[in-house]
């Protein structure tokens, strides 16, 4: 049958099923297809909390959801134009996130009466005309999978759980994706079980030869490669990202990467990255809490090692008072809450913004860390480079607060140069800096950085005490004199006030626009979406992100002052714009939201279209 091909320049798809039916790895498999076709990617993963929620529910549904383009993009689609539902709770959990003329590829062999009462239909809405505004395709994907492996020495099991695979060949072939990366991914996945290999490409080539021969798929579509700068990318996630970033600033420093850490949605997948790559001087350790986590890294840098430790908002709650101790003793850690919905467990699973405050405040006594924030997957590499050259330099705690967006969420890098990378070699204490040549002074510090000398614990002549106490300025002694307090306290804070950032750019192409959009963290894209649409309609509209919020940047204030209306989408009840009002005197416009979702690109532009006709 000869099929009609189309041209699209971006597609939306949603895969949805039950958290058995493998739509993460069916997802991140068309994903690395088209990577490697070269269009340009954005992913949202969204899995439930529940480990084992009861099969076909509401609670139990994962979904996947991959935009691409032959373009330049910076979310992952408002809303998808393709929906694939593996069962009525996949369906009716997604239905309202379809815009009208979708197409739904529908598992019918799971609409059963049984199946439909678990989530309230009382008739199928493939039976009655609830799917009218919709292209519903039919088909029958868990009896066809164990038809095409009839013949395959597996068990009917087996044989059902394939059925991904099928949905997969399907889809793959409706948008042209290259498939022997997938092929190679199955024989390496059941390498120790050959006959699963078999099963699985099986059930893939039988879903793409089911699209090549059917009638209800007459189109087929192609999606040509998005113009991009020249060099070596990889499909990466925020999280493996932000490891590989850590990896590399092990390299450039010299130092060993040690990583404490507990085991927290979703963080955890930073200590199965960095538990791979101890060729490159990484250590990892799985420790008993999220406070022994912290303990451990803290000991790591004292002993000279670049300290890790990576959690979630509950964990940093828990790590705080042993964070203020790295504050007192004045030595490098890296922190990486990767955000979620909260307050205490709350929506493991979901995503948030409201960890800043206690980021840059959360901690008892005078204790000011610097924080710095990603704004997409493939940022988190630099992100954790910037953290670390902040935290070695300047021989404080830094706060890297990703979000489960930008964590799960994956997009092409570019691979990096290496030599490109910043030198972030240390030198440590060697010898007394007194000025009788014999005597150590562990606070007597850099006048550039304030930082004091890092003494590697065992280095003759240099012996030095350590603990929470207050420390006599040059000297370390244990102190209460009130003076030396105030001096050490102003001169912490002081530290972290004068680091050097980048300034803040600002996007404002026409140069004449009167509204600045703030934002940090996961929010650049939709709100670099959004300013794009408004200003493709012919409006004004400036954007300007941060990265480092303590410090922020030099020139910040300035910039804000610029503008007639500053407004701030946040994803939390407006603890940035809590932060400007009071720090630059601006009153900041909030828009805010905690409903455990990213922004979407439309409903941000409908509110600054809003912003700007009351200018």
């Amino acid at each position: 049958m000869t099929k009609q091909i189309r041209q699209l320049d971006r597609v939306v798809i949603r895969f949805a099923g039950d958290s058995g039916d493998g739509m993460q790895l069916t997802g991140d498999r068309f994903t690395s297809e088209t990577a490697q076709l070269g269009n340009d990617i954005s992913t949202l993963p969204n899995f439930p909390a529940e480990i084992r929620a009861p099969a076909g529910t509401l609670p139990g549904v994962s979904s996947f959801q991959v935009h691409f383009a032959d373009y330049d993009i910076l979310t992952p689609g408002d809303a998808p134009n393709v929906l694939v539902a593996m069962n009525p709770a996949a369906l009716k959990a997604n239905l309202t996130d379809l815009p009208r003329g979708a197409d739904i590829i529908v598992n019918t062999d799971e609409f059963t009466r049984r199946n439909l009462a678990k989530v309230g239909y009382t008739t199928s809405p493939l039976d009655d005309d609830s799917l009218a505004g919709y292209v519903v395709h039919p088909v029958a994907l868990t009896s066809m999978t164990i038809g095409a492996l009839a013949e395959h020495e597996v068990s009917k099991k087996d044989a059902e759980r394939a059925k991904n695979m099928f949905a997969l060949g399907l889809l793959s072939w409706m948008y042209s994706r290259p498939y022997e990366s997938t092929l190679r991914f199955l024989e390496r996945k059941f390498a120790a079980r050959p006959e699963l290999v078999a099963a699985n490409v099986a059930a893939f080539r039988a879903g793409w030869n089911f699209g090549e021969t059917t009638e209800d798929f007459s189109v087929r579509y192609e999606v040509k490669p998005a113009k991009m700068v020249p060099g070596t990318y990889r499909n990466i996630t925020g999280n493996a990202a932000l490891s590989l970033g850590l990896v590399a600033a092990g390299v450039r420093s010299g130092l060993p990467v040690f990583l404490g850490a507990y085991p927290i949605t979703p963080a955890s997948d930073i200590l199965h990255e960095l538990s791979k790559h101890k060729k490159f001087g990484v250590v990892t350790m799985q420790a008993e809490d999220e406070i022994a986590a912290v303990g451990a890294a803290l000991g790591a840098s004292y002993g000279g090692a670049l300290g890790v430790t990576t959690t979630s908002g509950p964990g940093v709650a828990l790590k705080s008072e042993t964070i203020s101790l790295a504050v007192a003793l004045e030595l490098p850690l890296v922190i990486v809450d990767v955000q979620r919905a909260g307050p205490s467990t709350g929506m493991p699973t979901k995503t948030e913004q409201a960890d800043l405050n206690m980021a840059l405040y959360g901690r008892h006594g005078e204790a000011p860390v610097a924080v710095i924030a990603p704004k997409s997957p493939a940022d988190c590499f630099h992100a954790a480079l910037e953290a670390a050259r902040i935290a070695l330099t300047y021989r404080t705690p830094v706060l890297l607060l990703s979000d489960n967006y930008v964590a799960n969420g994956s997009e092409p890098w570019l691979l990096p140069d290496v030599e490109s990378l910043p030198d972030l070699r240390v030198e440590f204490a060697s010898r007394p800096n007194g000025e009788d040549g014999t005597t150590f002074l562990p606070y007597l510090r850099d006048p550039e950085t304030l930082a004091r000398p890092w003494a590697i614990p065992g280095t003759p002549g240099l012996e030095h005490r350590i603990g929470g106490l207050e420390k006599a300025d040059k000297t370390g002694d244990i102190s209460y004199d009130p003076a030396n307090h105030d001096f050490m306290v102003r001169t912490r804070a002081a530290r972290i006030e004068t680091i050097p950032v980048p300034d803040v750019e600002v996007e404002d192409p026409d140069g004449d626009a009167r509204v600045l959009v703030l934002g940090w963290g996961s929010t650049y894209g939709p709100i670099g979406a959004a300013c794009r649409g408004l200003r493709q309609r012919g409006l004004s509209i400036a954007q300007a992100h941060l990265r480092h919020l303590a410090p922020m940047p030099a020139n910040l204030g300035e910039v804000l002052r610029a503008y007639d209306r500053v407004v701030i989408p946040e994803m939390n009840l407006g603890q940035l714009a809590h932060v400007i009002r009071a720090k630059y005197l601006v009153d900041a416009i909030g828009y805010n939201q905690v409903r455990g979702l990213p922004f979407t690109a439309a409903e941000l532009e409908t509110m600054l279209e809003e912003v700007l006709k009351n200018v």
